[in-house]
């Protein structure tokens, strides 16, 4: 008879307690405030790529990972391209699990704001940083800290509300 009870209780506690995050639609991100994962990939056609000591440059930066097959990767890639021709900060790109062909399109048609970019194409980059799914965007400090992890495509309203100020919460971390 006291079982019923206590496990409603228990799950009534895990709900409020759920809810009183500020974004609860936010993906918790394990690597939030730690060093980034090290960087695994493969060249992707004549693009420049990057490894480890490009994180760790002194400068703020975003890593993107995206993929031709990726709908919602189409949705943001014109507020990539305006980060790019504003020169806010240098995007370094990691195309997922894609067809080297299809991604070299892929840039082609919608144009590349990536300085740098890399294949994964067994994903194991992906999986070492914890990437819940395309598109999956992290500002990255000047140290190669992660800032900020955000899960999904980068709408005008996501920029001005979480990527610019992460960005800008970097740009003091490094000063």
């Amino acid at each position: 008879m006291v079982l019923p009870p206590v496990i409603f209780a228990a799950l009534a506690g895990v709900f409020f307690w759920g809810m009183q995050r500020q974004d609860p639609d936010a993906l918790p991100s394990a690597i939030a405030g730690k060093p980034a994962p090290g960087v695994q990939l493969t060249q992707l056609a004549d693009y420049p790529s990057f490894d480890d000591a490009t994180l760790r440059d002194g400068k703020v930066k975003l890593v993107n990972f995206f993929a031709s097959w990726c709908a919602p990767c189409r949705v943001e890639h014109p507020n990539l391209e305006a980060i790019a021709e504003r020169g806010e900060v240098p995007i370094y790109g990691v195309n997922y699990k894609d067809e080297p062909a299809k991604a070299t399109a892929f840039l082609e048609e919608l144009g590349n704001p990536y300085s740098k970019l890399g294949a994964d194409a067994k994903g194991q980059m992906a999986l070492n940083w914890g990437l819940y799914g395309v598109p999956e965007t992290y500002v990255i400090d000047g140290q190669g800290k992660v800032i900020l992890r955000f899960a999904g495509p980068i709408t005008e309203r996501v920029l001005n509300e979480t990527i610019r100020p992460a960005i800008e919460k970097a740009k003091a971390e490094t000063r």
